[in-house]
């Protein structure tokens, strides 16, 4: 914290402590922090302005926010649930018999064919209100949008915490350990659609406050930049009576929203966080049960990971051969314990071969933590269409490792030839035509 910032630590501790009695006390208790507490926990930080702070514990999305949704997709594909990957919606529209068609458009093969469906569940995130329009929708809340950017650097501090600042715009502003890097941001942009870029602005704010806060040897430069992420957070706004004007959306917050209509069996959802996905789900499955369609297993737990037994099974498996040993020096994270968070009871098979051939337990790339033996789960079992599909949101690969690095590589292309066959070139031309 600041001198001159609109709250005092003490505030922002009480606050802290709160957020942990919510939490059940599950994490370690925070700790407030005076100016030389903060110097002695990392000299990298710059105190001089600073009043002090503290430190907390919260969750922490170790593989980030695409491998996180991927892995409820797997799960449910794995309880028969039918997913597809790059189809868009071009409109719904229902019958007389209430019955919903809804166009999809292939953007593999470019083919168009009717999907027909009891109900509409619109959870297209930021897309929501588009969706709704093609389809003729009308609804009480809408979204406006505010774009956040992160930047991976090269790592600034061995430390493994999350550094976390208010920015010039006093907002958060985060410095987040990424495998062998750092991912620092954001920033908060109003924005009148969901698509997005990063402009120069952007990035002279993230590395401006960074260079600002930290005393680094070198300031940080748009030329250290390895990789780029930009998305908008979509903020849910209520229309007023005429359905007209906006509250301030500066003052929105991150909640969550759902607009159901009960006669035609549709329901959108708008806003929210992505920590919170699983309290939306339980929502509209009761939404579901009460438009009097019935779910095949309501009480089934389909997501997370086995159950103990099997957990604690595959962990004396682990001990028994002594998985680890095969950890590489390059990777921070045991072997068994990266495999079994990534793959649960699937990581068994690839404990499997790491015996015969331990080569295998590797980094596939320098620089990334991602091993030569996930490869072949990943052709098999993860809907990889593209190679940036594998490189940026089943992997971290590409946010870690330079785009001029990867196009150098013989493993990544050895790589791309067991993803995709006879395409592999067109994969690699269409990608690094980037």
């Amino acid at each position: 914290l600041e001198k001159g910032f609109r709250f005092n630590r003490f505030s922002l501790f009480f606050g802290a402590i709160i957020y942990w009695v919510i939490g059940d006390f599950f994490t370690r208790p925070p700790r407030l922090l005076s100016k030389k507490d903060i110097k002695k926990t990392d000299a990298i930080l710059n105190t001089d302005f600073s009043i002090g702070g503290f430190e907390y514990s919260d969750a922490y999305l170790f593989d980030g926010d695409a491998r996180f949704v991927f892995s409820f997709i797997r799960s449910a594909i794995e309880n028969k649930c039918i997913a597809v990957n790059y189809m868009e919606s071009l409109g719904s529209n229902i019958t007389e018999q209430n019955l919903w068609h809804t166009k999809v458009k292939n953007h593999i093969n470019g083919e168009i064919f009717d999907v027909k469906s009891n109900l509409i569940i619109n959870a297209c995130g930021p897309f929501v209100d588009r969706q709704n329009n093609i389809s003729n929708i009308f609804t009480k809340h809408k979204h406006v949008f505010s774009k956040g950017i992160h930047l991976i650097v090269p790592k600034i501090t061995k430390n493994k915490r999350v550094l976390t600042f208010f920015a010039d715009d006093g907002r958060l502003f985060f410095a987040i350990p990424v495998e062998n890097r750092t991912m620092i941001g954001t920033t908060d942009t109003q924005e009148k659609i969901p698509d997005t870029d990063i402009t120069k602005e952007d990035r002279k704010f993230v590395l401006g406050n960074i260079n600002k806060r930290l005393n680094l040897k070198k300031p940080l430069l748009e030329k250290d930049i390895i990789s780029e992420k930009c998305g908008v957070r979509p903020l849910v706004m209520k229309l007023d009576e005429n359905n007209k004007k906006y509250e301030d959306w500066t003052k929105l917050s991150r909640k969550h929203e759902i607009d159901v209509d009960f006669n035609i069996k549709h329901i959108s959802i708008f806003g929210g966080k992505l920590t919170d996905c699983l309290n939306i789900g339980e929502e509209i499955c009761s939404l579901v049960q009460q438009m009097e369609i019935l779910l095949p297993k309501p009480k089934k737990k389909w997501f997370g990971e086995p159950n103990d037994e099997i957990k604690k099974n595959f962990f004396d498996q682990t001990n028994l051969i002594s998985l680890d040993k095969y950890t590489s020096e390059s990777v921070s994270e045991k072997l068994s314990e990266r495999l079994w968070r990534l793959y649960g009871v699937k990581a068994i098979s690839i404990i499997e071969k790491i015996i015969e051939n331990p080569k295998i337990a590797e980094p596939l790339i320098d620089g990334a933590e991602y091993l030569k033996c996930e490869l072949n789960e990943t052709c098999q079992n993860e809907m990889v269409i593209n190679l940036e599909d594998f490189l940026k949101r089943r992997s971290k690969i590409a946010l870690v490792v330079p785009l001029r690095e990867l196009k150098k590589s013989e493993a990544l292309k050895e790589a791309c030839k067991l993803l995709f066959e006879e395409k592999a070139e067109e994969k690699w031309d269409e990608y690094f035509a980037i």
